[in-house]
């Protein structure tokens, strides 16, 4: 482990208590705006990703912990361990976002404007989604079982082109073609609307990051 992972292992882990402070102490009067803030604030990690220089470290040191972490926080706990975040959505979403993000750190840890594209989607994209929904959300919609609305997937999809543009430039690597960014956020978006249960952090993660690649791959 050199010096950069320490520093990265350090701030990672401080950001997380911050923000988990933050979220219990002081937004704990407003549940549902709390846990969102956690979920979308989280993913400013992907900034954080150029610190790390070994796969083993960033993928179970620094990702794998928070799976079993954001567990102990959910309904299914075995012990209470600060369960209201959760228990304020889905049960197990948490859980799903650690285990994307733990997945794209294992096998992209070379190509962390990748991990970046996933965790931007379910973070900044599925969170926002969430809020702008639960504000302005007067369309409503239902596919597979949860009730979303337009206006929250137009405000994700909104927000994943500026976020998705914003994290390509911080990595140096720009969009071979202007459609690149717009399609990998209008798949991601379509995943999170029709994907019940919380699994919405795992498809819309995975399914930007999937879009990207194969766009790539197709030299677009």
């Amino acid at each position: 482990m050199i010096y950069s992972d320490i520093v990265g292992l350090i701030l990672v882990y401080g950001y997380i208590v911050i923000l988990l402070i933050i979220s219990e102490k002081v937004l704990n009067q407003y549940p549902t705006f709390s846990r969102k803030f956690l979920h979308i604030m989280v993913g400013n990690i992907l900034f954080m990703l150029p610190l790390f220089t070994s796969r083993f470290i960033i993928t179970f040191l620094v990702a794998a912990p928070f799976i079993f972490l954001t567990f102990l926080m959910s309904p299914y706990s075995p012990i209470k361990l600060g369960d209201r975040i959760s228990a304020s959505g889905h049960g197990l979403g948490l859980v799903y976002y650690a285990i994307s993000w733990t997945v794209l750190a294992f096998f992209f840890f070379n190509q962390p404007w990748i991990i970046a594209v996933g965790i931007a989607a379910m973070s900044y994209g599925d969170g926002m989604a969430a809020l702008i929904g639960k504000r302005y959300g007067k369309h409503k919609y239902q596919i597979l079982g949860d009730v979303k609305s337009f206006e929250g997937s137009i405000g994700m999809f909104i927000v994943l082109i500026l976020s998705l543009t914003i994290v390509l430039y911080y990595y140096h690597v720009p969009a071979s073609n202007f459609i690149i960014i717009p399609v990998v956020a209008l798949v991601a978006t379509i995943l999170e609307g029709i994907t019940p249960r919380g699994l919405d952090n795992i498809t819309a993660c995975f399914s930007a990051v999937g879009t990207y690649l194969l766009l790539i791959m197709m030299g677009i």
